[in-house]
């Protein structure tokens, strides 16, 4: 079709501009850096049109490998003109750090494995085998990272340590949670006198989006003062969680997390290897533990707290990322089947935004409040085929891409009329029209 073939030119033209050669930005003048789940679907993308170029996204996220095996969710620029973030994170506190490289003291969601297995659909089998064992210590380190630091109780679901963890940077879940239970006082002071409002001279969000599209100056604050007491403790977990700083076992992480194992397994048993019995052991404790997250009355999945197990009971585009986890049972799926239908909910006309309709947060212009985001809807998408519901697998892809051909490769959408919101020439807007286009 033309206008198929005009979308994956457009596509491609913002892949090639944001292309820093080792890596590519999410976008240039907003996030400069590289990202860990951006160039995971960065390369799920970029396989369809230069195979050896996705490998080297997801190569290039290894050279930020933590000595202890995390995978941070940036690795900053060595551009000059960046000093201020790296010195913002200092990652060379904690010994585990890259002695060369700058980076984030946090993570991301664990879309490493479905990348690699991607990009590996498009090898010959001696090729793609090849492939798997490049990326293999790596990943397999990943994966005993977060068990290890990241699950201290053996239960089985990991926990989460600041909202940009989650990739939802602002969700709702996270952000209620977060000003009812550990705002700093001189927050409150500042956010009760009006004078948060001086953030917005410092801000370089707002210079290539409009204020009204990005986080509230409350909110900066407060992802700024968690981001400040991790690196005050060094990004070590012991010290973190010794000192009481909040903690989430997030639902959004955790499904990704077990569709990520099985892709692990997967690559295993074409390499001939054996997972270790304490990361097998570990990865199957996540399958049963997933089912706590599970509210019978709400019929609907949350996150819960670390500490009292207490669920975050306020609704995201999470309760529907157990689709993608492809762990729970039929009922279930369709259960969040109707929630996706729900008009009230999730059943917007340009789906799915970020929170439902009927969310006390809901504005559909507010970054992870409302909005309609490509990434989220392709981990859908690819639930919704793997439980069989092919049609509405079909009409969300359609929806999907429509609202890229009408609106080009923006960050996020409003989902009430379909309007591009914040950064233009988005890198994962891009791949995945390019991903759905193909498949």
């Amino acid at each position: 079709m033309q206008d198929d073939a005009a979308l994956k030119a457009e596509a491609q033209s913002v892949l090639e501009k944001n292309d820093r050669g080792g890596y590519t930005m999410p976008a240039g003048d907003l996030y400069p850096h590289q990202w860990l789940w951006d160039s995971c679907f960065i390369s799920i993308g970029l396989r369809h049109l230069d195979v050896d170029r996705a490998q080297t996204e997801l190569l290039s996220l290894l050279r930020g490998q933590w000595r202890n095996g995390m995978l941070p969710n940036m690795i900053f620029s060595d551009d000059a003109a960046f000093a201020r973030d790296r010195h913002a994170w200092l990652s060379s506190l904690n010994p585990s750090a890259p002695d060369d490289i700058a980076t984030s003291g946090i993570t991301q969601p664990p879309m490493l494995a479905e990348a690699v297995v991607r990009v590996g659909e498009k090898l010959a089998w001696p090729e793609r085998r090849l492939w798997y064992r490049r990326m293999w210590n790596g990943l397999l380190a990943y994966h005993q990272w977060l068990y290890a630091e990241r699950d201290p109780h053996n239960e089985g679901l990991v926990l989460l340590i600041h909202p940009w963890e989650t990739g939802l940077d602002n969700t709702p879940p996270w952000m209620a949670y977060l000003e009812d239970h550990q705002l700093a006082w001189w927050i409150r002071a500042l956010h009760g006198s009006k004078l948060d409002n001086m953030v917005s001279l410092f801000r370089r969000d707002t210079r290539s989006a409009p204020v009204s599209e990005r986080f509230s100056n409350l909110e900066v604050l407060a992802l700024y003062d968690v981001q400040r007491r991790l690196k005050r403790k060094a990004y070590d977990i012991d010290r973190i969680l010794d000192h009481s700083l909040f903690s989430i076992e997030d639902l959004t992480f955790n499904s990704i997390l077990i569709r990520a194992n099985h892709h692990l397994e997967q690559i295993a048993t074409s390499l001939h290897e054996e997972l270790p019995e304490g990361l097998a052991a570990s990865m199957k404790r996540t399958e049963k533990a997933f089912d706590q997250l599970w509210d019978d009355l709400s019929q609907q999945y949350y996150s819960r707290d670390f500490v009292t197990h207490k669920w975050l009971r306020e609704s995201s585009i999470a309760t529907l990322l157990p689709l993608y986890a492809g762990h729970i049972s039929q009922e279930r799926a369709a259960r969040l089947v109707k929630l996706l239908e729900n008009s009230h909910q999730f059943g917007l006309k340009f789906p799915v935004p970020s929170v439902p309709r009927v969310s006390a947060y809901f504005d559909p212009k507010r970054y992870w409040q409302g909005p309609t985001w490509i990434n989220t809807n392709w981990l859908i998408i690819d639930g919704l085929r793997r439980y069989g519901f092919r049609d509405h697998a079909d009409v969300l892809r359609e929806m999907t891409l429509e609202l890229v051909r009408l609106n080009k490769c923006n960050e996020y959408f409003d989902p009430t009329d379909g309007s591009p919101l914040g950064a233009k020439e988005f890198s994962w807007t891009a791949a995945l029209a390019i991903d759905l286009l193909e498949s």
